[in-house]
Formats: structure tokens, sequence, C-alpha cells
């Protein structure tokens, strides 16, 4: 489903800095974007909206479409490839594609099965993707931790490997800068329905451990390139999955400890705000949309 922007609704795409500070990059009250990558040369930022992919440039804050065809409507998961020149999407079909980040046709890698595929994330290597398996296309069900080859080949469909991360839901798997790890959120932690916590595991599927044991719902870490500090969304407890137009938090930790913000964001948002990796190539700052609602009963 294509998302669109409220009566009296904003979208707005910041970027926002170890050290604190915060800028506006682009506002409109026309398109919902969603989901920022940071382009390997720190010129752009890659988002979706209306179901296209879009180039926002970080100097003259110009939107671009760029367009990609031979493929459905995309949805807000997202990945560069190491290559800096290609770009893994993921589509309302439950699909992943990959493209030319310039434009032009998309190359369809994952084989139909009925299951859905939502993708997160690209080994350093460009070798291997993470994505979110759910089987059947039935949502009522977990989503499950999965890795394919990044050409397809023989790893897609039935070859793709599945990594026991417990019987809870899981999603944003990552892959930390050094390869070793997928960083994610899951449910398993917890029979609270909903109540996802950060983790990581070992490729290898070994080393499984929570990272931040909290009363919030927290989704979507992202490192830095540098593997100094992370971002995440941080939801109200009780929140079920990751839904839109909610009062959540934008957070910056070190990976050194988990535990103790460095720095939070309030904002509206939750969907959309921070579902991929988002860091500018230098780990100095990190991107984010937020999503405000003007309030009709004031002046």
């Amino acid at each position: 489903m294509i998302r669109t922007l409220q009566p009296g609704q904003r979208c707005e795409v910041w970027t926002a800095s170890v050290t604190g500070e915060t800028e506006l990059l682009f506002s409109t009250d026309e398109i919902l974007l969603e989901a920022p990558n940071w382009t390997f040369d720190g010129s752009a930022l890659i988002l979706n909206g209306d179901g296209k992919l879009w180039r926002l440039d970080t100097d003259t804050r110009e939107l671009a479409h760029i367009p990609i065809s031979g493929g459905p409507d995309l949805n807000n998961d997202h990945v560069l490839a190491p290559d800096g020149r290609n770009i893994f999407l993921s589509a309302n079909d439950g699909h992943i594609y990959r493209a030319l980040l310039s434009g032009g046709p998309a190359t369809r890698l994952t084989e139909d099965g009925g299951s859905f595929h939502f993708l997160h994330g690209v080994s350093p290597d460009g070798a291997q993707l993470a994505y979110v398996g759910i089987e059947g296309g039935d949502f009522t069900q977990p989503g499950h931790l999965m890795t394919m080859a990044s050409d397809g080949g023989a790893a897609a469909g039935f070859g793709a490997k599945r990594i026991d991360v417990g019987t809870g839901h899981c999603d944003g798997p990552e892959y930390a800068p050094d390869g070793k790890w997928l960083y994610l959120n899951t449910e398993s932690f917890t029979t609270a329905k909903g109540h996802a916590q950060l983790a990581r595991i070992r490729v290898d599927g070994t080393g499984f451990e929570q990272l931040l044991e909290s009363a919030t719902v927290d989704w979507f870490p992202h490192l830095s390139p540098d593997g100094r500090y992370a971002s995440y969304v941080r939801f109200p407890s009780g929140t079920v999955g990751h839904p839109a137009d909610l009062s959540v938090d934008v957070v910056l930790v070190s990976t050194e400890d988990w535990t103790t913000p460095l720095r939070t964001w309030p904002l509206l948002g939750g969907q959309g705000t921070l579902n991929v990796n988002s860091w500018s190539p230098d780990s100095g700052r990190f991107a984010f949309v937020a999503y405000p609602i003007t309030d009709s009963t004031k002046d």
C-alpha cells in the first residue's frame, strides 16, 4: 500500500549529527517520503515515496525522481549496494529487485513461492542479502530472519537460508560494517505481543544476544560505517508493530553502551522514519523523516 500524507500533515527530512545538531533538509506537503539511504559519495539521500524512488541532493535540496522500470510499486525497504552503482529494492509484490541507482530496468532476484521478502541488509562484500521472510504471505505469522545470495542464484526461493532467532517476530536485519554480525529487532525475548527489543547474531547463527532490555518497543538498529555509533527508533510501550504517526524517539547510542542514549530526538513518526540505514559515509550524521501534523484547533 502506498502511504500518503494526512490533511494538515507535512513530510520533513532531517539530518542529525553525533554531536547533537539537527538540520531540516527538505519539507513538503505534497508527497510522503520514507526511509532515507545516504549515498556513499555523501551527495544525496535516496528515499521512496508514492511507490517510486527519489534522490534528494544534500547541497541543492532538490528532489528528483529516479526512473525505475520493470517492477511494481516500491516500499520503504531499500539498501545501496557496496559498489555505489546499484540499489536493492523491496516492492509491494513481496519480491526483492536490483536496479541501477541512476535508474533503468529492475531485475527481480526472488522466485515465486508465495512468501514475502522484506529487504534490510547487504553484506559489506555485496555477496549476501539479509531480509525478513513471511511464509505464504501470512502476516499473522512471525517474520523469519533470512539470507540469500545477492544475485538471486541458488539461494533464491527454497535455497534461502534461515537463521534461528527464536519464535518471535523479527525485523530490520542489517549487517555490521565488518560483516560478522546481523543486527535486528525481535520479539523473542518476551511473551508480550509486539515488545520488540534490539539484538544481534553472528552471520553463522551463533551468539544470539539482546543488546538492550527496555520497557519501550525498539526497532531498526543501524550502525554507523565506522561501527562506533548506532541509531534506532523507540516506540511507546505496548506498541504492536511499527505503525505510523505515533510520538516516537529517534535514539543515538554508542555501540559500546546501548543502555545510555547519547541523544534523543522526539517526533511524530514511526513507520518511514528510520526503516533502513541512513548514516553518512563519514559516520558523522544520519538522516530521518518526521511527519508533523498541524493542530487545526490553534491559530
